[in-house]
């Protein structure tokens, strides 16, 4: 696979990403084998979104058959995964937890990724801190971002 993912390769949902530096076809067991890890990991107080689903059917032929009589049937399905492409997002746990929870998910697979914080809940958390309160509406929020 060539490239890098121009599309989900921003944090939406989550504060906290996992997010995938090589190219790998990851399986839908694969992917949901490290959302129970994680879910149990993170237990009641944080939401996980799975960002990858597996829409390429990859298809195996019976061994020992002769050649010709068309394609084989589907076996199982891949997730087709480019570098920057965001895997897993996490909210409403601490860092550490979810750090960790996300560490175990990447000591299971092989493949490279890279653990990312959403910069704008960052700069939000450090707005409020600086002014010791948080905002209330949009007119203060103009305000505050000129």
């Amino acid at each position: 696979m060539k490239g890098i993912s121009y599309r989900g390769n921003r944090i939406c949902f989550g504060r906290y990403a996992l997010q995938a530096l090589e190219p790998a076809w990851i399986t839908s067991r694969q992917i949901e084998a490290r959302r129970r890890a994680m879910t149990r990991n993170v237990r009641r107080g944080g939401k996980i979104w799975v960002r990858i689903f597996p829409d390429k059917p990859v298809t195996v032929r019976p061994t020992e058959t002769r050649m010709g009589s068309g394609k084989g049937s589907p076996e199982y399905w891949v997730a087709i995964v480019k570098p920057g492409r965001i895997l897993y997002e996490m909210r409403g746990v601490a860092e550490n937890i979810a750090r960790k929870a996300i560490s175990i998910d990447v000591s299971r697979k092989k493949k490279k990724s890279w653990w990312e914080e959403n910069k704008k809940w960052a700069r939000e958390k450090k707005r409020e801190k600086f002014l010791g309160f948080k905002k209330k509406n949009k007119f203060f929020k103009r305000l505050v971002s000129l």
